[in-house]
């Protein structure tokens, strides 16, 4: 699929757009209680899980615009480490069984953004602060 390779960094831009989207709403579902919430309540903001749901909103939201990309990714990626094994862990080792997969997912994803960057179509790239050292695809 090397007819594909010339998009790679606007597909990355894309997933990380995407992939920020569906991460923010976790935020939002925990900090605002959008989506019916958790359980229907909203934790306190000082509570572990209020802490992640503003975590969450927030770093979402500078991964869609691609702001602060690599620093903003490795604290969600160490953030959902950190839910993976403290919730789901003590339920069982598979994350599939223990409701763990998507927490695995995205500490993962958020871990490789953090070294990949964050693409042609974002803030960090439009104000120049792509500390990746490679020049962008248009030059």
């Amino acid at each position: 699929m090397r007819m594909l390779t010339p998009f790679e960094p606007y597909l990355k831009s894309l997933v990380r757009i995407m992939v920020g989207f569906t991460f923010s709403l976790h935020g939002w579902q925990k900090a605002f209680g959008a989506f019916g919430g958790l359980g229907g309540q909203t934790p306190p903001l000082t509570s572990m899980l209020g802490a992640a749901g503003v975590i969450e909103t927030i770093g979402g939201a500078l991964i869609i615009l691609g702001l602060f990309t690599r620093p903003v990714a490795f604290i969600l990626a160490g953030e959902m480490a950190i839910g993976y094994f403290r919730t789901h862990a003590p339920r069982g080792f598979w994350p599939l069984t223990n409701g763990g997969e998507l927490a695995v997912f995205y500490s993962f994803f958020f871990l490789w953004l953090s070294a990949a960057g964050p693409g042609p179509w974002s803030l960090d790239h439009l104000i120049g602060w792509n500390r990746s050292g490679r020049k962008p695809p248009s030059e």
